[in-house]
């Protein structure tokens, strides 16, 4: 079936950016197949906010109602798979799963994410998504005038501790080695309240990921109820680098106003972008991609 066809578009990620610009594309009456491997990045939230009519939804819930909704209309296709490599150019695309399923396609859409590199701490991956957490606008409501910690350093830290102080007075900052924050920005965040710390980070003491304290390597303790990480990361479908689409310089797939990326025929959507990661924002960047695409078709006579 997959392989007797060519596509007006192959969506790699079928997630909430993946889905949604799925949903205007089928709208479009486009045909295309959506291929997903089934692993979000948020998998371990156990809720998901700041996404209107979904605010504390079970981010698999709305994935399941996404993906109802999509496959509701008849140009779409759904391929439970992982795609690993890619080639092809302009009309004439192709990927390839690891089962060794080739499929072709006009134009491509990675909506694939990005996966974080999580550090090789006691308790970090048990706790990441539930109370070792990366935005305040998805979770700091819920810790708000908690006991809560930043583990970051340098300018990162300073921003963090400026902007996490509008949730809770209770903030300390967890340099994990020597504080590079230089003197002013010590002495903005000391007028905050927010306390500096630089033992590392020996583990994290959690009950079923939900933390109550932070052991250091001189032994010390600190009771708190959340932890704010910026984690590096990686782009989590190589074959975006394969197909020569420029990043930028944190990583990030660069595309333009219309989610194009730096090859013809190929866009990107949702978290693989952007550094603002959040379930809204991916809709919306979905959204906008699958029209884009649908007008470019129009304007090459398909």
């Amino acid at each position: 079936m997959y392989n007797d066809k060519q596509y007006d578009v192959i969506i790699i990620g079928g997630s909430y950016a993946g889905l949604s610009a799925a949903l205007a594309l089928g709208r479009a009456r486009r045909n295309v197949l959506l291929i997903d491997s089934g692993k979000p990045c948020n998998r371990s939230a156990p809720h998901s906010h700041n996404f209107l009519t979904h605010d504390g939804s079970v981010p698999a819930e709305i994935s399941k109602i996404g993906k109802q909704q999509v496959m509701a209309y008849p140009s779409i296709e759904f391929l439970d798979g992982l795609v690993v490599a890619a080639d092809g150019s302009d009309q004439n695309f192709a990927v390839t799963t690891s089962t060794g399923l080739k499929v072709s396609a006009r134009k491509l859409l990675f909506a694939t994410g990005v996966k974080d590199l999580i550090p090789a701490i006691g308790g970090f991956s048990e706790s990441w998504g539930k109370s070792i957490i990366h935005c305040p606008y998805c979770h700091g409501y819920e810790f708000r005038d908690q006991p809560t910690g930043i583990m970051a350093n340098g300018e990162v830290a300073f921003h963090f501790g400026r902007l996490i102080r509008n949730w809770t007075a209770k903030l300390t900052i967890f340099t994990n080695g020597a504080c590079t924050l230089p003197n002013e920005q010590l002495a903005e965040l000391d007028n905050l309240g927010v306390k500096i710390v630089e033992s590392p980070i020996q583990s994290f003491q959690h009950n079923d990921g939900y933390i109550s304290s932070v052991l250091l390597e001189d032994g010390a303790a600190y009771n708190i109820d959340a932890m704010y990480a910026k984690l590096p990361f990686e782009q989590h479908c190589k074959a975006i680098l394969e197909l020569g689409c420029a990043l930028s310089e944190d990583g990030l797939i660069k595309v333009d106003d219309f989610l194009k990326t730096s090859i013809p025929g190929i866009y990107a959507a949702g978290d693989s972008t952007t550094l603002f990661r959040a379930v809204a924002g991916a809709v919306a960047t979905g959204s906008k991609a699958g029209a884009m695409l649908n007008h470019e078709l129009i304007a090459q006579g398909f």
